[in-house]
């Protein structure tokens, strides 16, 4: 896990040998649909680990089979994960395989095609969302906007532990989102080349939601 090249000291790409593995297997162009799905998962829930490797800790007074001990535990409130939707959901459910306890939250983003501005058309949260640690999960972070948009919207409910995954990163995007909300760690398995003229990462895996659920 280390900082992105030349980028912020809080983007952090996850280099772990088996993220790469799965995240070049799901670029490639033949991989189907099922197995897209299947490695969204597995790549999210080794994401998850990175992204909570510095939980805070407690102890709590336990009885094993042999004697009474010590034993660490997790301190506070659990986790939130926020979905973007939809294709946020493809990482949600790995890092729910990790933490089945943590609580969720959706939020749903559209742009405007005349202004190209996000608009909100969906958003539902845990009451105490101001209490937990949020990682709000989107695969892609492209133009950045979008990802803005749903941080400053959680934000405004009352989020104020945010953390934001993506399996890929375009430099532009990252540069919205780090300018926007520099107080927001950002984890990625990887920061490509550029953004094409349609806003699609390059080299990247082409439509995560569209490869998720097998929609064009």
């Amino acid at each position: 896990m280390t900082d992105a090249p030349n980028g912020p000291r809080d983007v952090t790409v996850i280099q772990h040998p088996l993220v790469q593995h799965k995240l070049t297997l799901m670029r490639q162009k033949a991989t189907s649909t099922g197995e897209f799905r299947r490695l969204a998962r597995e790549i999210s829930l080794l994401m998850a680990y990175e992204l909570t490797r510095d939980l805070p800790l407690e102890t709590a007074a336990i009885e094993t089979p042999l004697e009474p001990m010590q034993a660490p535990i997790l301190s506070g409130k659990k986790l939130c994960i926020v979905s973007i939707l939809r294709a946020g959901d493809g990482l949600m459910e790995g890092m729910l395989d990790l933490v089945p306890s943590a609580r969720v939250g959706h939020i749903g983003l559209y742009r405007d095609p005349e202004t190209l501005v996000p608009v909100e058309y969906y958003l539902k949260l845990p009451d105490d969302v101001s209490e937990r640690l949020v990682i709000v999960v989107d695969p892609m972070l492209a133009t950045g906007h979008s990802a803005a948009a749903a941080l400053a919207r959680l934000k405004q409910a009352g989020a104020e532990q945010l953390r934001f995954a993506c399996l890929l990163a375009a430099p532009q995007g990252v540069d919205v989102v780090t300018s926007a909300h520099p107080d927001v760690p950002v984890f990625t398995c990887s920061v490509d080349r550029e953004l094409d003229e349609h806003a699609y990462i390059r080299p990247g895996l082409g439509d995560a939601g569209d490869r998720l659920y097998g929609t064009k």
